[in-house]
């Protein structure tokens, strides 16, 4: 009795080791257009009235997320809460800053019965990407590879809700030395893919809802297989169709939590085009003797035939956490 009760605990104590994520994955290097609807309304910079600015408190950067004792996530509703709110002028405004909360006692301009904040707000962000990966068990989907930034403010995006859905690149404004290109893409937005459930420093992570893609699945490589040397990127140029373009593996830093793939572009028709890496082409996946080691996240602007890249592994990881 005494062996068998051991066993059971045992048992209980060291229970068997399972993958976290699919060890063969759908790789992406499809162009997709991208909805961040913030938790809260961005302040992204300030507007005279009678050429004078109002004097407040608020910063750039600061997220407003509520007035008085209204919660606001968008831009109508935070304007909704100011008119219901107001009192002598002045509204108790609510911001989180440096992942503080902070209230403000806010001073508004009254013209002609229209109250005028003198600020310029956002509530969401829109733009373009690559999609790196899916895993067909989970329906989760990694994409971009780093973490969306609000550009007036540079703060990172906390997701309220959000989506990815069709986008097909139209045109690509090359690279030089000392500036980024850029895919130019026309919207599907009611074409909807997935949604956006984070926004992490590895990427943008969410559920892939519609068909999957029709794609033969490819291995992880793990981050100790990889090789210097000869590999491929996957994206898109024109339209729809994802294309394979050579690179060159040059460093591999196992300690960096993004910057972990050196490379180069190799291929001359993606330098002809492009100039080398353009943005929207973050998320595009590094490939190297048919497995998926990583995706493309930055541009070296000096260089920008070179870049960096995320291991595939950091983004699957991330993925599944809650």
């Amino acid at each position: 009795m005494k062996k068998k009760i051991l066993i059971m605990l045992i048992c209980i104590l060291f229970p068997l080791n399972v993958f976290a994520y699919s060890n063969f994955i759908i790789p992406g290097g499809n162009n997709i257009g991208i909805d961040v609807k913030n938790n809260g309304v961005i302040v992204i910079g300030f507007y005279k009235i009678n050429n004078k600015y109002i004097n407040n408190d608020l910063k750039i950067g600061d997220t407003i997320i509520k007035i008085n004792d209204t919660n606001v996530y968008t831009v109508n509703e935070m304007i909704e809460a100011i008119q219901e709110n107001v009192k002598d002028n002045k509204v108790n405004i609510t911001v989180k800053r440096n992942d503080k909360e902070k209230t403000i006692e806010f001073k508004l301009k009254n013209e002609g019965g229209t109250y005028k904040t003198g600020l310029y707000v956002k509530d969401s962000i829109s733009g373009i990407g690559t999609l790196t990966y899916i895993d067909p068990e989970t329906k989760i989907y990694g994409a971009l590879g780093h973490e969306i930034i609000e550009s007036n403010s540079m703060n990172s995006v906390e997701v309220k809700e959000g989506t990815i859905f069709k986008s097909i690149v139209t045109s690509i404004d090359r690279s030089s030395v000392g500036s980024a290109g850029t895919k130019n893409a026309k919207f599907y937005a009611n074409n909807k893919y997935g949604t956006v459930n984070k926004n992490t420093i590895s990427g943008i992570y969410g559920i892939y809802n519609d068909k999957l893609p029709n794609k033969e699945l490819m291995e992880v490589g793990e981050p100790s297989d990889l090789k210097l040397g000869e590999a491929k990127i996957y994206t898109v140029l024109d339209g729809e169709s994802v294309e394979e373009f050579d690179i060159e593996i040059t460093k591999i830093n196992n300690t960096s939590n993004i910057k972990n793939i050196s490379f180069k572009i190799t291929d001359e028709r993606l330098l002809n085009e492009t100039g080398g890496i353009v943005q929207g082409m973050s998320g595009s996946p590094i490939i190297q003797d048919n497995k998926i080691y990583g995706a493309v996240t930055h541009v070296i602007i000096n260089n920008p035939s070179t870049g960096y890249g995320i291991f595939i592994t950091t983004m699957l990881s991330e993925g599944e956490k809650e």
